[in-house]
């Protein structure tokens, strides 16, 4: 009888960078935990008070306003960019120089830093010299992010449509590419038309990138900070306050670290929780296809 021997040698090579990656992720994780059940007075002062912040933040008004904030935030936004950008990678050319102008066009975007995003359509959309302010105002209609609430809301959903769009075009155009070209023949030779090639060829090989794309827009979107923050403060009011901007205000701004600890780990988990049941709703309805 000949048992198969395995050479696990290489997990050596690897076990630095595994050390290095839980010794820098482990320890502020615990210490988030050991804030999160104590009231810290000061550095030697500290009494610990168990779930007590747990409770305080689950039952929190204005922290129940953000979270509801935040998830409709977060829909719309996949409900946007996702079919906005498989349109836009299907309307791309696929070769020349006119396929090289595109890919360089949409990561545009992507190359500029989120704070920059903020101050860049903070005056675009300026309602006295930004260029999209100034023009809704002229057409007649009274445009103000600085001081309507809808206005602001959805001029955060804007920009991010504008910065993170291409990033779900590049994934579904590169999927696009790595459809064989027998498939295209065969459709040819069998005459379907555009939307039975879109739905029984393309959708289906897409749905892998596409899995990659809802997961990395949904904990972008749902951690989102410096882009509203720069742009609307939160504001008007508290209409673009979203849950990162709340854990913020109140670990520095009001410097309540077992709440904004307990907070923290409850954001995680939802993060977490959210884009696990994301993928085995996603790879659950591809299995039983």
């Amino acid at each position: 009888m000949n048992l198969k021997v395995h050479d696990n040698k290489a997990w050596f090579l690897v076990l630095p960078v595994l050390l290095l990656v839980a010794f820098s992720a482990i320890i502020p994780l615990m210490t988030v935990v050991n804030y999160s059940v104590q009231d810290i007075f000061d550095i030697n002062n500290a009494v610990f008070v168990g779930a007590e912040w747990y409770r305080d933040i689950l039952s929190n008004p204005r922290l129940q306003d953000s979270l509801l904030r935040q998830f409709v935030f977060s829909g719309a936004v996949l409900l946007i960019q996702i079919p906005l950008g498989i349109l836009v990678a299907l309307m791309m050319p696929t070769k020349g120089r006119m396929a090289s102008l595109c890919l360089v066009t949409l990561a545009i975007p992507l190359l500029i830093p989120w704070n920059v995003v903020g101050t860049i359509w903070q005056i675009f959309g300026r309602a006295d010299i930004g260029l999209m302010g100034s023009f809704l105002n002229s057409v007649g209609f009274e445009y103000n992010y600085a001081s309507n609430p809808t206005h602001a809301w959805f001029t955060v959903l804007l920009m991010d449509v504008w910065h993170w769009t291409s990033l779900i075009a590049l994934l579904c155009y590169s999927g696009l590419r790595a459809i064989p070209n027998a498939y295209y023949q065969a459709a040819k030779i069998d005459q379907a038309s555009a939307w039975a090639v879109f739905r029984y060829i393309q959708l289906p090989k897409l749905k892998s990138v596409l899995v990659i794309g809802v997961l990395l827009r949904f904990m972008d979107s749902f951690m989102i900070y410096a882009e509203p923050f720069v742009l609307t403060g939160g504001g008007p009011g508290s209409s673009t306050t979203f849950l990162s901007q709340t854990l913020v205000q109140m670990a520095i701004g009001q410097f309540d670290l077992g709440p904004a600890a307990a907070f923290s780990l409850i954001y995680f988990l939802i993060v977490l929780l959210v884009s696990w049941l994301f993928f085995k709703t996603i790879t659950h309805l591809d299995s039983k296809k």
